[in-house]
């Protein structure tokens, strides 16, 4: 398998194993015109297998929404083909626009305008509540 290496752009790294394609849709990378590449079921020391997602472009990436996903990624910024920082993430304390209410009631199913927003109500067991009617995600 050969995949070009990066100039300018990412390399999202430590994904566990199976959560890439989701975090392809979650990032809105299906509607890029620019190389990006899924690496899956990489062995990894660490992690036994994991994912690997690279990026060959400058976009905006929601690190919260990473963090969300998969709280151990790591993050390889790429400039002029060099690593220039390397960012970890964690789980964020608010989300905003990554989930839905699903509850009906919800002001945010009739005001459909406002913005999504959630808290970490319980970091041990992930669990986010949304702000507005305090539903579990």
């Amino acid at each position: 398998m050969n995949i070009d290496s990066i100039t300018e752009g990412y390399v999202i790294d430590h994904i566990g194993a199976g959560n890439a394609m989701r975090l392809y849709y979650l990032l809105g990378l299906d509607k890029l015109e620019c190389p990006v590449a899924i690496i899956k079921n990489v062995q990894s020391k660490k992690m036994g297998k994991k994912d690997i997602i690279k990026i060959d472009s400058n976009i905006t990436i929601d690190l919260d929404a990473l963090g969300y996903i998969d709280p151990g990624i790591t993050v390889n910024i790429i400039h002029n083909g060099m690593l220039v920082e390397k960012k970890s993430v964690d789980l964020p304390e608010r989300l905003h626009d990554v989930l839905q209410c699903k509850n009906p009631r919800c002001i945010t199913s009739i005001e459909q305008q406002l913005e999504q927003v959630f808290y970490l109500a319980d970091r041990e067991n992930r669990v986010y509540r949304c702000l507005y009617c305090e539903s579990k995600a």
